[in-house]
């Protein structure tokens, strides 16, 4: 098959939430996306740009994987980019947190992306060089009844950083995004107010903006890290929202003074 002019990305959970957000941005801006997503009839806030195509996949089996990955070359014959965003993140303390939740969440969220860049990583190498852009989550340096997921993702920036180093010279570059702003009303966070976005970090300062960050504001972070623009950045951070891994959250604007 004739390569194509347009470069090729895929997106883990990339069929709704922050991920729908991010492959409808990287479609309007010329990418061809394959967005992966594990039950795409139950999506909430799917994409809506015409062009990304949506893939059911569980990134946490290699078969699923591997089948993804040949059918994104049998059909455009390239691959630049990955994004790896695919998470899921119940709540609890490791006392309330069994076994089963807990190799589920490291799973999706962790061996996903193993596996993901395990199998895309030596297309890219043989390609001469490509961007794999991993989206993290403050929780990486713990919070409160977040045991699961803190762990998760804080593998997830370690892997993150250790990528970085060993594929320098091949030209692989491997960035990490924060989504911060006092909460984006996705799927995952709504789960845990029960569905009430009112409940979500009422308090939270949000952005420097004056409001919350979105899908959108982590998608033009993750479109800036794949574009060239970006061509000599790799092992960074970049917080979408402010000090989500810097000891945040920012505390609450003081009372006006009285007079």
């Amino acid at each position: 098959m004739t390569q194509g002019a347009q470069p090729v990305v895929i997106v883990t959970g990339g069929t709704s939430g922050i991920g729908a957000g991010i492959s409808d941005l990287l479609a309007e801006r010329g990418w061809s996306v394959v967005a992966l997503g594990a039950a795409l009839a139950s999506d909430r806030n799917p994409p809506t740009h015409r062009s990304v195509q949506c893939v059911q996949a569980d990134v946490s089996l290699a078969s699923d994987v591997t089948r993804v990955f040949s059918e994104v070359l049998a059909r455009y014959g390239r691959l630049d980019a990955l994004v790896n965003n695919a998470a899921i993140g119940p709540l609890g303390t490791i006392l309330d947190t069994d076994e089963a939740t807990w190799d589920r969440v490291i799973d999706v969220n962790l061996k996903g992306v193993f596996l993901c860049c395990k199998t895309v990583l030596p297309h890219l190498i043989a390609r001469g060089g490509g961007s794999i852009v991993n989206v993290g989550s403050g929780s990486a340096w713990g919070k409160p009844r977040m045991a699961a997921y803190s762990a998760s993702k804080g593998g997830l920036m370690a892997l993150s950083q250790a990528m970085a180093y060993d594929h320098f010279h091949d030209h692989i570059r491997v960035n990490t995004v924060i989504p911060g702003g006092g909460g984006i009303a996705t799927g995952m966070s709504l789960a845990r107010v029960g569905g009430d976005p009112a409940r979500l970090g009422p308090d939270a300062p949000g952005t420097a903006a004056g409001r919350r960050a979105t899908p959108q504001d982590i998608a033009k972070a993750v479109a800036f890290l794949l574009s060239p623009e970006a061509e000599v950045i790799s092992g960074t951070v970049i917080d979408v929202g402010c000090f989500m891994h810097q000891g945040g959250p920012i505390p609450r604007a003081p009372a006006p003074a009285r007079s």
